[in-house]
């Protein structure tokens, strides 16, 4: 699964750590899921689409 984290981050001025600890992860979390070594739990996307400030979860995770 690839994801749009980082460019969604960055749009909005965010830490690593502080997307962590929005969504209740560890930083190497947040780092495993920008390289796309790490896919999520549902309920972890949703965290993060929602901590990034996007509506559809498909805009921040694309299945490919």
């Amino acid at each position: 699964m690839e994801t749009k984290i980082y460019y969604y981050r960055n749009k909005i001025e965010m830490t690593q750590e502080e997307l962590a600890n929005a969504v209740g992860v560890t930083r190497q979390t947040i780092i495993s899921l920008e390289q796309n070594r790490y896919n999520p739990s549902l309920l972890l996307a949703f965290k993060i689409t929602k901590a990034l400030k996007q509506e559809n979860i498909e805009d921040v995770f694309v299945l490919e």
